[in-house]
């Protein structure tokens, strides 16, 4: 039993120790960078009250910047509050995101979304927002779905390039990798250091994000992965090994990056599409995953390396017997699915800003997504993505907002009872 335990926590740790290496040095890099320092305590401020005649509206983004240096988003309380302390008495612009109202509630006509304030001499303003002349002015049920519609197939395609690497490295090694929602995170923080602590330029600062989550899917796979599979450990126990892990590396980037919300890009700049009140950053985001998915694709079914990977997923006893480096092809699987996870934490991060619980929040809809869409399968992952992304922007329309996630893994369910293989899975013979 004791040889049994060394031989499966041993290559962890091995593991353990290389990643908080890495995740170290990010953290030397963020302590010594003067943006990530201890703000400064600051006399100055920017609040206001978000009321919708008597109701308060709550998680309401509301952005404050000095159009230079400063830009800072938070979220209205529960009695509809928010605060903004800024560095300087000097002029501000103050934005509402209008995206994130409720449903059914809009902007009155002479209440802009931006705001200009000028805290010169004053050292303190209070904003006012007016919601209808104080009345809840209702969108028709058609304008609402359109909406949400529209955010429902933004937020199923952030969550299919994130799912398909799970379903990718399933489909070749067996292992529901419950660490994945941390390369989530891992993507988004470092897109906040690359692009709002260093300056980068966007692109720059998205490759180079995109880039150090892949090298940590290499890590992984070299330092505790492979090990395991050349002891020939089982796969809950190597799925176990996995969600130990995703705890330790969830913690570390706590204490590397703290427990605020990092704001990355501002929120974008608002676009109206008819009754679909959006930004820029989440039609570019759109744009962005739907050519990845295009380009997974491509690579399953047009490429040698794609349909190799292909084969090995459907059997790897065979595809070694064919000649195919099996352990090569997992490689280049872990890399490219690390990829696209990055991909997924940077464009989510851009739109939703980026936290260290952000990858662990949206982990239970990404293994229904593959689920759904059937096990293993890349593009059945996509589908249980869209289908889950879907369900849960439109189903606040008929229950409460709370109650979305719990929506869409009660259609889970009902889907399995009648296909257990999943939407695109396909039916196997078992004994």
């Amino acid at each position: 039993m004791e040889v049994g335990l060394n031989r499966l926590i041993r290559p962890a740790l091995r593991g353990f120790s290389a990643l908080i290496a890495g995740f170290l040095v990010f953290a030397g890099l963020a302590i010594t960078s003067p943006a990530m320092a201890d703000e400064p305590t600051s006399d100055f401020s920017i609040s206001g009250t978000l009321l919708n005649g008597d109701t308060p509206l709550e998680n309401v983004n509301i952005t404050v910047t000095d159009n230079d240096k400063f830009t800072q988003t938070v979220k209205s309380d529960a009695t509809g509050a928010w605060n903004v302390y800024v560095p300087a008495e000097t002029k501000y612009t103050v934005r509402l995101d209008t995206a994130s109202l409720p449903a059914g509630v809009k902007l009155a006509p002479d209440s802009p979304a931006e705001q200009n304030v000028d805290l010169t001499g004053m050292g303190f303003v209070a904003v006012l927002y007016t919601f209808g002349s104080g009345v809840i002015e209702e969108q028709s049920i058609w304008s609402q779905l359109i909406v949400r519609i529209f955010s429902g197939l933004n937020f199923g395609l952030l969550l299919a390039i994130a799912a398909i690497g799970i379903s990718l490295i399933y489909g070749t090694t067996g292992l529901s990798n419950f660490a994945h929602g941390e390369m989530v995170t891992f993507g988004a923080l470092m897109m906040w250091v690359m692009y709002s602590v260093l300056q980068l330029n966007i692109i720059v600062a998205a490759l180079f994000a995109i880039l150090i989550v892949t090298a940590s899917g290499f890590v992984q796979d070299q330092f505790i992965w492979k090990p395991l599979r050349k002891r020939r450990l089982g796969v809950n126990q190597i799925m176990i090994v996995s969600i130990g892990f995703s705890i330790v590396a969830r913690y570390i980037m706590l204490l590397i990056f703290g427990g605020d919300t990092k704001d990355v890009s501002g929120g974008g700049n608002p676009v109206t599409l008819g009754p679909i009140m959006t930004t820029d950053v989440a039609l570019y985001s759109m744009g962005i995953s739907l050519a990845a998915l295009l380009g997974v694709a491509f690579f399953l079914t047009r490429t040698r390396l794609g349909k190799a990977t292909r084969a090995v997923s459907d059997n790897p006893s065979l595809a070694a017997a064919t000649g195919i480096d099996v352990e090569r092809i997992i490689r280049i699987v872990w890399l490219v699915s690390a990829a696209l996870t990055g991909l997924a934490g940077v464009l989510y991060g851009l739109q939703f800003q980026a936290n260290w619980e952000l990858g662990f929040s949206i982990l239970l809809l990404l293994f229904a997504a593959v689920t759904l869409g059937g096990l293993g399968t890349a593009m059945g992952a996509t589908v249980g993505a869209l289908i889950i992304g879907l369900v849960v922007e439109i189903s606040p329309l008929v229950i409460a907002n709370e109650l979305k996630y719990a929506v869409a893994l009660i259609i889970l369910i009902v889907i399995l009872i009648f296909r257990p293989q999943g939407v695109l899975g396909k039916k196997q013979r078992i004994g």
